[in-house]
């Protein structure tokens, strides 16, 4: 699956349909606000005869990570070919409000681009019954990428405390010595910085920021979490948004995940503790993943990354989303959906899609346990 181009317009109502909430509906219908351009195309049979539907039926809601919504567009088409007594509707409202969504009740999974804090597992008790708990799955990698828009520069290089300093306002000209220096030959022009970032809670923001907590935390003096922190700036709706506005915007940068870096955007290079930098590709995003240990407990896979990889290659500038469901004491008439759901995207046919999707696989040792896990919901 190769992404769709898609014109400034049909960009525009891409975010628009995210900060409007739109539903993916698991019915065969088409996303326009998609730019995985594989999901458009017909299931192959193999992927859907291969999905066990059990006794999965009704309608299925969940909400949350904008960052995994080209993922769900292309396992969904696989999943609806499959299980046509289902109905899934997954509404791309972001990392904060697809946790919030879930422990109020409002949906049988969420999506959430950083794992539950104590507190949310301690509030999940009035969700999940008879001494359940929320837990952490992960379930989608993917590298999130610096696209910028610098006229006459097709290629950028940065480090960490330059990164950092661009987005806190401390760098304010492309042609900054900082810059300069991480990119010798380089003709960078005297034009303004225009960093942009989320509006919105969001889960990218929360890893992008932990990457600039780990490794440039002179120059990036804050908690970190979903809700941007920095002074200045301009800000945009959702992962779409903000690719929307480098697009346009000449001296723009910002983050975003790596499929949505699409249209010609131009993405950073990371100089990394390796001795050439990191390009932000799916291959070094799972080479990356491949450092993280898990740090959740019992069935829970929340994981810890390393942002100072040494590997020629591995880009740490990655996130990881987690499906967050009930261990024990899910609702008995969406449990069937959620587990075949579920068992499908963590299969290796389901895996399989996210590279062409432009997302990275989790990697195979952890990625069995999660099938363990997923078997044993109740």
């Amino acid at each position: 699956m190769k992404l769709q181009r898609m014109n400034r317009r049909a960009l525009t109502l891409g975010a628009l349909a995210v900060s409007g909430a739109l539903a993916l509906t698991a019915c065969g219908s088409d996303d326009t606000g998609s730019k995985s351009g594989g999901s458009s195309s017909a299931p192959s049979a193999s992927n859907a005869s291969a999905i066990k539907c059990d006794d999965a039926k009704g309608q299925l809601q969940a909400s949350g990570s904008s960052a995994q919504k080209n993922a769900i567009d292309a396992w969904v088409k696989q999943f609806a070919a499959a299980c046509k007594n289902v109905q899934l509707n997954y509404n791309p409202t972001g990392s904060g409000a697809g946790v919030t969504a879930f422990l109020g009740g409002q949906t049988a999974f969420a999506g959430s681009d950083s794992a539950l804090k104590p507190e949310e597992v301690a509030q999940s008790s009035k969700v999940c019954s008879g001494g359940g708990k929320a837990i952490d799955l992960p379930m989608v990698g993917g590298p999130i990428a610096v696209g910028f828009n610098v006229p006459g520069v097709d290629s950028l290089v940065l480090d960490p405390a330059t990164i950092a300093k661009i987005f806190n306002g401390k760098i304010a000209k492309w042609n900054d010595p900082a810059i300069a220096a991480l990119n010798k030959g380089a003709k960078l022009p005297d034009l303004k910085i225009q960093a942009f970032h989320r509006s919105d809670e969001s889960g990218t923001t929360d890893n992008f920021t932990k990457y600039l907590i780990a490794t440039a935390k002179s120059d990036w003096p804050y908690e970190g979490g979903k809700a941007w922190q920095a002074k200045g700036g301009q800000s945009a709706q959702g992962s779409a948004g903000l690719a929307q506005q480098v697009k346009q915007t000449a001296g723009a940068i910002s983050y975003f995940e790596l499929s949505y870096a699409a249209d010609g955007i131009k993405t950073v290079d990371l100089k990394t503790g390796a001795a050439t930098p990191a390009k932000a590709t799916v291959e070094n995003a799972t080479k990356a993943i491949s450092g993280a240990t898990v740090t959740g407990t019992g069935k829970d896979m929340a994981l810890k990354l390393n942002y100072k990889p040494t590997e020629d290659g591995a880009y740490p500038l990655t996130l990881v989303t987690y499906e967050i469901v009930c261990d024990k004491g899910n609702k008995a008439d969406t449990l069937p959906a959620v587990k075949s759901f579920l068992t499908y995207i963590a299969s290796q046919d389901g895996q399989n899609l996210l590279t062409d999707a432009k997302y990275a696989p989790i990697p195979a040792e952890i990625n069995s346990k999660v099938r363990e896990t997923i078997s044993s919901l109740s």
